[in-house]
């Protein structure tokens, strides 16, 4: 027992260095001093242990970007897009592009004046006098602007549909429209298939700069968008000029009666009174007095009465101008007074007049509930249960 205490408290003896191998080599266990010479004599470069970094502190979130700033970066993004799909100068060719497209717009607008009201209470004195000297012709709109051969008479073949009924039909829309020239027909239809020309070649010429292939459906469906605008635009803009000039006739039909009955009443005959109202309401109601002018015209140069005046009605497209027209016949042909007549339908027209106002006045506080629901519930709803809510949830957020 001694024994074994004294052999587990007595100190370990050192150990002798273990001998080198043959040839210099360190013996297994006996490393090298750092920067000591190797056994062919060059210092062994020294290893250096780095210590890994510390954990940096977590940057702040980069504030939220204003307006500006936002339309700063978009426009830097289209700039950078503009010199990679057209060059260094890609941003000069889009201001250029867009100044050619609104010079464009802005062009009729450049060149048509609008007349002077001073002018136009002088161009019926002028007329008059112009008429009572014999030197010259009423200073209105021309009735026919055309005359001698067109440049698309070369072409009117193609231009013109073969049907007799469908050519009539087109031609009966385009005089509702206002367009009366004989070769209205060929350039409604030349704008259409220039319309879808054009749009096809801008899409083209848009997708092929943008990378889009060629064959994709995408690219397709596009161009075949732009041809269907293309052509169908000029007919958009035909029925809206339709429309307007329709809506004019009607406004402005149960004033022009009730100064005919007056001329008439006065001992005019019909052609004289339709002259003298054109003359008078020229300002107030242009369509309608131009129609009227080439009624008077009609009826001077020798066309019979009867089918002047159904001319008329078919150029207007108005039910109330054919039931005007109808009443006048009728009454030339039974015989019956054409100032009783004007006086009774004249009497019925401003009674039309009233009610379709009274229509529109009606049918007013229908409209407006759709934008009182929008625009005036939310903000009241608002206003008066806002607080309510508020205070509703900070009291529950105290529990």
């Amino acid at each position: 027992m001694v024994s074994s205490a004294a052999a587990q408290t007595a100190p370990a003896a050192p150990q002798a260095p273990a001998a080198p191998l043959p040839g210099g080599a360190p013996a297994p266990g006996q490393g090298l001093a750092p920067g000591a010479p190797a056994s062919g004599g060059a210092p062994a470069p020294a290893i250096t242990v780095t210590p890994p970094p510390a954990a940096e502190a977590a940057a702040p979130p980069p504030p939220p970007a204003t307006f500006g700033e936002a339309v700063q970066a978009f426009a830097d993004r289209g700039f950078e897009w503009l010199e990679t799909a057209f060059g260094p100068l890609g941003p000069l060719y889009a201001f250029a592009a867009l100044a050619v497209i609104v010079l464009a717009a802005a062009l009729p607008l450049l060149l048509s004046r609008r007349k002077d009201p001073l002018e136009r209470l002088a161009s019926p004195v002028a007329d008059l006098r112009a008429m009572r000297s014999g030197q010259g012709q009423p200073t209105g709109r021309a009735l026919r602007t055309e005359s001698g051969p067109g440049r698309l008479d070369s072409i009117a073949a193609a231009l013109e549909p073969k049907d007799e009924k469908e050519f009539g039909a087109a031609r009966l829309k385009l005089m509702q429209a206002g367009y009366r020239g004989r070769r209205a027909v060929r350039m409604y239809n030349l704008a259409r298939a220039g319309g879808a020309l054009v749009l096809l070649i801008l899409c083209f010429l848009y997708l092929t700069l943008t990378g889009v292939p060629t064959a994709s459906s995408k690219f397709m469906m596009i161009c075949g968008l732009g041809i269907a605008a293309g052509y169908y635009i000029p007919t958009y803009w035909v029925a809206r000029r339709q429309q307007e000039r329709q809506q004019e006739i009607t406004n402005g039909f149960p004033d022009a009666l009730d100064l005919m009955l007056i001329c008439v009443e006065a001992g005019q005959s019909l052609d004289q009174s339709l002259m003298r109202v054109s003359s008078e309401i020229r300002h107030a109601h242009p369509v309608l007095a131009e129609e009227f002018q080439i009624v008077s015209n009609e009826m001077r140069a020798g066309k019979d009465r009867a089918t002047v005046l159904r001319d008329f009605a078919q150029r207007a497209g108005v039910n109330d101008v054919s039931s005007f027209v109808t009443v006048l016949v009728q009454s030339a042909s039974f015989g019956t007074s054409v100032a009783e007549a004007l006086r009774v339908y004249a009497a019925e027209m401003r009674d039309k007049r009233v009610m379709r106002a009274e229509e529109k006045a009606n049918v007013l506080p229908t409209k407006l509930t759709l934008g009182t629901m929008f625009f005036t519930v939310p903000p009241l709803l608002l206003i008066l249960i806002g607080p309510s809510l508020v205070d509703i949830v900070n009291t529950l957020s105290g529990f």
